[in-house]
């Protein structure tokens, strides 16, 4: 079964210097329909104005995931990490027994457009940890490159949790097409241009939900990047 969540649907917060969109409910956003997908709980796509950002604020037994579009996420943390996070990287902060960060955009005249993703940890209370990693368009283009996961394979960021996370560029004839386990769950997130999934078109923002499904096919990509979570069920 594949399900097509348009961007339009999801809930939006327009707070001035944020602009989000969220594909699961949180804060203000509330649908007991939507409250996430297999162990996915949070997709919002976030636009900060330039000068503004998140103060400092705590977290507890997440893995989340940061993955900027465009501009530069400027992240300070509990535990010493101070760090730029430009469009590229992927960055992971497993929450554990507690943690406090900051997200800022410094730059002027620019906004900083990123997705904040939340994973249920499989593990509860662990030392709380940091890792950053770059992975370049040319392992993206025409392929889904492995990211995250939960033994780091690949050169992936390593979560704490029964998930992996692929990213693609696709353009014109360019494919994707890979076997699914029926077992597992599968969310394809289209972050920008346009994409068929398993013949469904999606549009930037749009989503489509597979269950039970055996195959994923990504085709007729214009200008497309995509994320593709394997999750568990």
């Amino acid at each position: 079964m594949l399900t097509v969540r348009k961007s339009q649907d999801r809930g939006h917060a327009d707070h001035g210097w944020l602009n989000s969109f969220h594909s699961f409910s949180f804060a203000g956003y509330y649908d007991p329909r939507h409250m996430g997908f297999g162990n996915l709980r949070v997709i919002n796509e976030d636009r900060i104005a330039p000068g503004t950002g998140f103060g400092t604020h705590s977290h507890r037994n997440m893995e989340i995931i940061s993955y900027v579009l465009s501009g530069e996420l400027a992240h300070k943390d509990s535990m010493g990490n101070v760090k730029g996070i430009p469009p590229g990287d992927v960055q992971r902060m497993s929450a554990g027994t507690g943690v406090t960060h900051s997200e800022f955009n410094h730059a002027a005249g620019q906004t900083t457009h990123f997705l904040q993703i939340w994973i249920l940890p499989n593990v509860q209370d662990i030392a709380p940890s940091y890792e950053q990693k770059t992975f370049a368009a040319a392992d993206k283009r025409g392929a889904l490159r492995l990211v995250a996961s939960p033994d780091g394979a690949q050169g992936s960021v390593t979560v704490h949790a029964d998930a992996s996370v692929y990213a693609g560029l696709l353009e014109g004839t360019e494919a994707v097409e890979r076997p699914l386990d029926p077992a597992r769950k599968t969310y394809v997130h289209l972050v920008r241009g346009a994409l068929r999934v398993n013949g469904q078109p999606l549009a930037a923002g749009d989503a489509a939900l597979l269950e039970n499904e055996a195959s994923l096919a990504l085709t007729d990509g214009r200008d497309a990047e995509v994320l593709v979570f394997d999750l568990a069920a």
